[in-house]
This record gives structure tokens, C-alpha cells and sequence, in this order.
């Protein structure tokens, strides 16, 4: 970083000598230093912008312009042989090539996405090699909180894209006048701050929007396939829909529910009735996680915390369900085996009768 800074700062120095020493266009030797201080400013600026984009769009970007100057002296040799006058012919050609390099260089960055670099005998393999380790983050996994966590334990790693349309619907729900929906939104921003801090995380925003796509959930899949990059989020549908079309996705549902304990058939669980089931005699429980207990022959328990033997357990990706039973005669036994050993004759040895007292002679002879 301060090897960057000596750098810029040399760059920008020179840049100043060299305006203060010519003056080019008549300038003063103030203006000219001046002159010198914004061309700097101005190439420091590109440099930054340019280092954020990828190979790919760079050499898009040089294919196109180099294309669309050749156009322009194509085009400058016919316009040469024509009557115009000798101005109007260097104005001509002056901005056909500026046209033509700046059109050639935005829809060369623009197609540029689209080449294969892999084809090219893996001289930029390394290229695509890196961006298959960038994670694109969508709205509901930063709201949800729990993506700071995973990256503060190290089991994400790579570059984290923040698509700038996220962001933006991120700060429209912090801004919002519900207040739910305002503390969603600040707590967003608060994990962003939380992932911004690590130093294992390289946060990259991108500007790429894609205005004829209305749906934010195929916003992110077409920026996946343009960066080549994963989806992280704990959406469903946005789960379904990219795996569909071939977008590799990190759903943290899915990452919570395979770090949770295994529960077997057979073993036996303690557990608070909540409610009533769908089916007739069940009864419905919940984990500490939120996972969902349905209990057969437990209708009768709502609001009592029993102990249930597991029968089977479904995991799919939405989340994980234990099904139980409950046995009220077993219940029943255990219950009058423990009432049973509180009313042994030990606990009542206080409670046998005294021998009557003895009458003190000198009150029976009275």
C-alpha cells in the first residue's frame, strides 16, 4: 500500500515539473504545473478504475479500441480524397477516430465477459482459475446475519461481490418507514461493516447493473455467469432457479442444517409440546434451532414437556424434520415408579407413633 502511495506520488510530481517546465498551449508556468497536477490526477483515477476490472474486459476493451481506430483511418482515407477543405478533413478525422476507439472500447469491455480464456492453452488460466473463488451475497443472506459469522471462522474465502443493485435495495429497506423493515436493513449494514473488517475478505462492489432484467434474483444469476463467481444466499427459490440454469449456489440454510446434531431413529429426545398437528393425536414441538418435531399420540400434551422416542428424521433443503412418538403408558409407568420411591417407609420414619408418657407419682397420689 505505501509502496503503491510513494509511487502515485512520484508520478504526480513529475507530472507537475514536466507542466511547469514546457507550459504547453501557451500556458504560464503556474497553469501549466496546474495543467500538469490534473492530467496526473486524471491518470491516477484511471489506474484505479482499471485495476478493479477483470482480464477479460481489458482485453475486450484494447481488442475494441484497436478495432475501431483502424475503422477510423479506414474511413479518414476515403474523407482524404474527397474536395473538403484541409480543416474540415482533420476534424473529420480527429473525431472519427475518437468515436470509433471509444464505441469499439465500451462494447469490446462489454463483450469482452464472454471470452474463453482457457482456450488459449492456460496462459490465462489463472484468471479464471481466481474468480471461480469470488461469492456473490444477495440481499436476504445479509440481512440474515449469519454470513459474518462464516466468514470470521474461515470457511469463506476469496472475494466477496457486492452487486451495487443489492446495495441499493439494502439502503431502500434501511431507509424504510417500517420500523421492521428499517431494523432489517441497518442490521445488513451492520454485517457488511462485520465482513468489511476481516482481513481474509476482499469485498469488491460491482457497478454492473442490467436494466432490461426487472427481477433482482436474475440480476445476480446473470452477474454470476458474467464473473463466473458462486451465489451465496438462504432464498429457495433463488436456489432453484440458479441450479437450474447452472449457477453454482451457497446456501447457508443448507450449511446450518448439515452442522446440526444427528439425530438416529430409536433414540429418545425431551421435548415441549407447542401446538396440535395435521394429522388426528399429534402434537408438534420445536428445537432450540427452530427445527420441527411432530410427535404421534402427543395432542393431549400441548404445553407440557415430554419425553418422545425419535422414529425418523427428513433433511432436505429446506430445512431438517424429526418425527416422534409418544408413549403414555410408558410415561404413566415411569411416573408411579418415581411417585413410588418418594413414598418408601424411610421418608416417613418421623411419623411413627410416641409411647404414651409416664405419669409422675407425686400427681397420682394426689
Amino acid at each position: 500500500m505505501w509502496d503503491l502511495l510513494l509511487l502515485r506520488s512520484v508520478f504526480t510530481v513529475i507530472c507537475i515539473v514536466i507542466g511547469w517546465h514546457f507550459h504547453p498551449f501557451g500556458l504560464t508556468q503556474i497553469t501549466g504545473a496546474l495543467f500538469g497536477l490534473a492530467f496526473a490526477i486524471a491518470i491516477i483515477l484511471s489506474e484505479i478504475r482499471l485495476r478493479k476490472i477483470s482480464l477479460r474486459r481489458l482485453i475486450g476493451a484494447a481488442v475494441g479500441s484497436i478495432l475501431g481506430i483502424l475503422a477510423a483511418l479506414l474511413v479518414h482515407l476515403v474523407v482524404d480524397r474527397t474536395s473538403l477543405p484541409a480543416e474540415s478533413k482533420s476534424f473529420v478525422g480527429i473525431a472519427l477516430v475518437l468515436v470509433l476507439a471509444y464505441v469499439g472500447m465500451l462494447v469490446g469491455a462489454n463483450k469482452g465477459d464472454m471470452l474463453n480464456l482457457a482456450a488459449f492453452g492456460g496462459v490465462f488460466g489463472s484468471e479464471r482459475a481466481g474468480r471461480r473463488f469470488s461469492k456473490i451475497v444477495d440481499t436476504s443472506v445479509i440481512i440474515d446475519g449469519r454470513i459474518a459469522d462464516v466468514c470470521e471462522a474461515s470457511f469463506l474465502e476469496g472475494t466477496v461481490i457486492l452487486p451495487r443493485f443489492v446495495l441499493h435495495e439494502l439502503q431502500m429497506v434501511a431507509d424504510s418507514a417500517d420500523p421492521l423493515k428499517r431494523q432489517r436493513g441497518r442490521r445488513g449494514l451492520e454485517v457488511l461493516e462485520r465482513i468489511r473488517q476481516i482481513s481474509s475478505i476482499d469485498i469488491e462492489v460491482a457497478e454492473e447493473d442490467f436494466p432490461d432484467v426487472p427481477d433482482v434474483d436474475l440480476k445476480l444469476i446473470e452477474l454470476a455467469r458474467r464473473y463466473d463467481a458462486k451465489i451465496v444466499t438462504n432464498d429457495f427459490n433463488l436456489n432453484k432457479v440458479a441450479s437450474l440454469q447452472g449457477i453454482e449456489v451457497l446456501n447457508v440454510n443448507q450449511l446450518a442444517n448439515a452442522l446440526k446434531p444427528v439425530v438416529l431413529p430409536g433414540e429418545g429426545m425431551r421435548v415441549f409440546i407447542l401446538r396440535e398437528g395435521k394429522e388426528p393425536n399429534q402434537g408438534v414441538a420445536y428445537l432450540d434451532d427452530g427445527t420441527m418435531v411432530v410427535v404421534d399420540g402427543a395432542r393431549r400434551m400441548i404445553n407440557k414437556t415430554i419425553d418422545i422416542s425419535v422414529t425418523s428424521v427428513h433433511q432436505t433443503s429446506a430445512g431438517k424434520m424429526i418425527f416422534g412418538r409418544y408413549d403414555e403408558r410408558a410415561e404413566a409407568t415411569a411416573r408411579a415408579e418415581a411417585n413410588h420411591r418418594n413414598d418408601r417407609p424411610e421418608n416417613h420414619a418421623n411419623d411413627r407413633e410416641l409411647p404414651p408418657r409416664p405419669i409422675h407419682p407425686e400427681t397420682s397420689r394426689r
